[in-house]
């Protein structure tokens, strides 16, 4: 072969290795069957358990230290087409230069609510089915209902208090990841940190002090052998108002609380902004609107993109669009919990940010 024609083949490899990565990192177009939840979940985990309701409307299951407290779903089918109308606005507004994703976070009801307990709780299956319909189709859907009851006999929620476990925003990302596009690691990867005796928000939440006395481990996972920074504008609040926020900051990403607060692990909590950098060079900038369910799926993506931003869907005071540009963001998640989904004000406020 002459020095020609192998520099003619070096090149044709050097691009179709430049094509395959850029496959790889983009979103590829969903099928139908990608955006709707096939799976018929059957609860073969607590569905025998006695089950009862506090005054303040909290599902308890079982007893002694493995009982769990529940918040009752109340959305129906049509229920979160308000919410898939502010995903569309956003992708309206972003259009082809952004991705964006609607990924719905289903709350423990969904998987562990007793027989005894049918009436008390509504199909979360069906909700996220309808907002998926109602979904512009150029909008990823990011089924992790699916994902979730293929590992509920894992600790992905907490029985003690009204967020997932870690190890549920793991299996989340995981596939998020896959509808992205890019890279993901698995969770042997990480390394495990752990709070013993851990009670969370369900005694004050549900006024039944007996769940105090069923504590239980919250175990997280925090990423090796990736470098990252992660720097906050922290905001101070007047209830659900930004008041003022303080110059931007570099500090940990994973914090050690102990006690009720072990979920703040994840940037400390919610009234601020996150920007994470990484040493994974893609070009890939997310951006995560939020509630506190969300708190737990960013960690993951360490390896995935090579800037992750982190806003809370009640706490932003910036205007969204100006935001995006800044940042050269890629993809947008919106990433409400299936309650929050169908609350007004919440919906109210992430439209809000588009023209603030």
């Amino acid at each position: 072969m002459t020095q020609k024609n192998i520099f003619k083949t070096v090149v044709l490899i050097c691009c179709l290795a430049a094509s395959t990565f850029y496959s790889q990192a983009e979103p590829a177009k969903q099928k139908p069957e990608d955006r709707k939840i096939s799976i018929n979940y059957v609860n073969n985990i607590n569905a025998d358990q006695p089950a009862r309701k506090t005054a303040k409307g909290i599902i308890i299951v079982g007893t002694g230290k493995e009982m769990r407290a529940l918040e009752p779903f109340s959305g129906t089918s049509t229920s979160g087409y308000a919410y898939a109308d502010v995903v569309n606005e956003y992708k309206r507004v972003f259009g082809d230069k952004v991705n964006v994703y609607c990924m719905p976070i289903p709350t423990a009801a969904a998987f562990y609510t007793p027989n005894a307990a049918k009436g008390w709780s509504r199909d979360v299956k069906a909700f996220i089915n309808g907002l998926f319909e109602h979904l512009d189709d150029s909008v990823y859907c990011v089924d992790i209902y699916t994902p979730l009851s293929q590992h509920v006999d894992e600790h992905i929620y907490s029985r003690t208090d009204h967020h997932w476990a870690p190890l549920g925003g793991y299996y989340a990302a995981q596939k998020l990841a896959e509808v992205a596009g890019v890279p993901f690691k698995d969770i042997s990867n990480y390394d495990v940190d752990t709070v013993h005796n851990y009670v969370g928000t369900m005694p004050m939440f549900s006024g039944d002090a007996s769940l105090k006395k069923a504590p239980e481990d919250f175990i997280y996972y925090k990423p090796r052998n990736v470098e990252y920074t992660t720097t906050y504008i922290n905001y101070k609040t007047k209830g659900l108002s930004v008041i003022s926020q303080a110059a931007p900051k570099q500090d940990k990403f994973f914090y050690n609380f102990q006690g009720t607060s072990a979920y703040c692990t994840f940037m400390g909590g919610d009234t601020k902004i996150v920007k994470v950098q990484t040493s994974t060079k893609n070009g890939r900038h997310i951006l995560f609107i939020k509630d506190s369910f969300g708190n737990a799926v960013p960690g993951y993506l360490f390896y995935s993109f090579e800037e992750i931003h982190v806003i809370d869907s009640r706490y932003f005071n910036k205007n969204m669009k100006q935001y995006v540009k800044d940042n050269n963001i890629t993809d947008i998640v919106l990433d409400n919990n299936i309650t929050h989904m169908g609350m007004k004000n919440i919906r109210t406020n992430i439209l809000k940010y588009l023209n603030q």
